[in-house]
């Protein structure tokens, strides 16, 4: 794979490696268009790997009457459960119901069918579940007040790794490149061209590249990037929102479905997700302003209590407690302003927009993951246009190409073979782009769950091979977690 650029010039450059520049670069490369993917560290290292790792409709936004929106991401869903099922399940979706609720059975079961039709009736059906049905499905249920629940069906994914594939589907293309922990320093406007400063993050070296068309896919960055330029005359466009989540142990939550939980509180209507992957369970997530550098985003105490405090009501048998905790992480969704809302993040629209400051640059911000695919077609279509090439928005439609050698769901202990493959194809450059997001690893505590092999003992076998590869030392294998 081609992981550096080899030449001083590109028709398109795209700025941000996160979900929705890798599904416009792929849209771009499959319709012909040269085209470079650049991300200041590694790709999907940021908002595109800090999801609720769900492949879904959005089904709290038909109270927002985001009917379109729904329908879409619905049919996308199916879409990516077909094409990419070593990286996605689709799995019933439990929504328990107290009598206390604010919405009782009948209005959920409104809801699902209501769900089930903007879906085309491509979803696996809906259902309802009496009281005894909950409690005996969701072991630990609170089943006090329990009126029953409506089930429905989503998907489950890996989100780095569908952003890493799609990446590495596209490089198959001649006329596709990519780079990873590079940073974009500068951009200069000279003799009407674009002109952009790369800088390598792991050895300092620049390089000054041109570029025909520039696109900027920055997620939460996009106004603190594109006001450092005046030309762009950007005015911020952000309503960033926090989003985090916990790990918890599935035996301290052994659950065998996904959970709806739907708490009345000063949070307002938000939902919260208890999703089982394997040997652990997601649980998240909450929707507050951002304090942190974006860089650096962390679940404060307050949302982690937040989360175990309506875990606990829902499962008080459990007595979950902050020891319980595995892993955590936060992620800021970059949802566009809009004036209607009153600065609501709940009520704030997953609709992306597209902006163009220049006749020769797009930006485009918001959005859902579930819908990446087509999030950038009016980019990629116009970008094809202007290079008087046809664009067939039917092939992202095609299987990705180059699976990843580790799994979400088969997981399995790499072979040296394998470590060298997944160096050499996978793009990884640092130890934590290796484990992380290539051996989908979160945590020495998640390690331990999925394998008796000591963490330091397995690296330090293969540390002469990984450093033929990477930048790594016994220090860094030391240092993780």
């Amino acid at each position: 794979m081609k992981t550096t650029p080899v030449k001083d010039s590109y028709k398109t450059v795209i700025v941000g490696g996160g979900i929705v520049g890798a599904g416009i670069f792929r849209d771009l490369v499959l319709n012909g268009v040269e085209t470079l993917l650049i991300d200041a560290g590694d790709f999907s290292s940021q908002t595109s790997e800090r999801s609720s790792k769900m492949l879904h409709g959005g089904i709290r936004y038909l109270e927002n009457m985001d009917f379109p929106l729904v329908f879409e991401a619905l049919h996308e869903k199916n879409l990516w459960l077909k094409l990419t099922p070593h990286l996605t399940r689709e799995v019933p979706f439990y929504m328990p119901v107290y009598k206390d609720s604010k919405r009782p059975l009948w209005m959920i079961r409104i809801g699902l069918f209501l769900y089930d039709l903007l879906s085309s009736f491509k979803n696996s059906p809906f259902s309802m579940k009496n009281r005894d049905e909950c409690v005996r499905d969701i072991k630990g249920l609170n089943p006090e007040g329990l009126s029953g629940a409506g089930v429905y069906y989503d998907g489950i994914m890996d989100d780095a790794k569908i952003t890493l594939e799609v990446i590495y589907d596209a490089l198959n293309e001649p006329h596709a490149f990519a780079i990873n922990h590079t940073k974009v320093t500068n951009v200069r406007k000279i003799n009407s061209k674009n002109t952009l400063t790369l800088k390598d993050q792991l050895t300092g070296e620049e390089k000054n590249i041109i570029a025909d068309q520039v696109v900027y896919a920055l997620g939460p960055f996009t106004d603190s990037f594109l006001k450092q330029y005046s030309f762009y005359h950007w005015k911020d466009v952000l309503l960033p929102s926090k989003g985090s989540h916990i790990w918890i142990r599935s035996t301290d939550l052994p659950i065998a479905h996904p959970i709806v939980m739907t708490p009345q509180d000063e949070y307002g209507d938000r939902v919260i997700f208890v999703i089982p992957h394997g040997e652990k369970v997601l649980v998240g997530t909450t929707e507050v302003p951002n304090k942190d550098d974006l860089f650096h985003v962390k679940p404060t105490e307050e949302e982690i209590q937040y989360l175990l405090k309506n875990l606990n009501l829902y499962f008080p048998q459990s007595n979950l407690t902050k020891d319980k905790i595995i892993g955590s992480f936060a992620g800021i969704r970059p949802l566009v302003k809009e004036e209607n809302t009153g600065g609501d993040r709940g009520k704030t629209s997953r609709e992306h927009k597209v902006f163009q400051p220049a006749s020769d640059t797009y930006v485009i911000a918001g959005g859902k993951y579930t819908t990446f695919r087509v999030m950038g077609r009016e980019i990629t279509q116009k970008i094809c246009h202007r290079f008087h090439l046809s664009y067939n928005q039917d092939k992202t439609e095609s299987p990705l190409r180059s699976p990843s050698v580790v799994g979400p769901f088969e997981w399995h202990l790499p072979s040296e073979t394998e470590l060298i493959h997944i160096c050499e194809k996978e793009m990884p450059k640092t130890f934590e782009d290796l484990v992380v997001r290539r051996l989908s690893v979160l945590s020495r505590a998640i390690w331990k769950e999925k394998t008796k092999e000591d963490f330091d003992t397995y690296f330090n076998r293969h540390l002469k091979t990984l450093q033929r590869y990477l930048k790594i030392s016994a220090e860094d294998i030391a240092k993780f977690n």
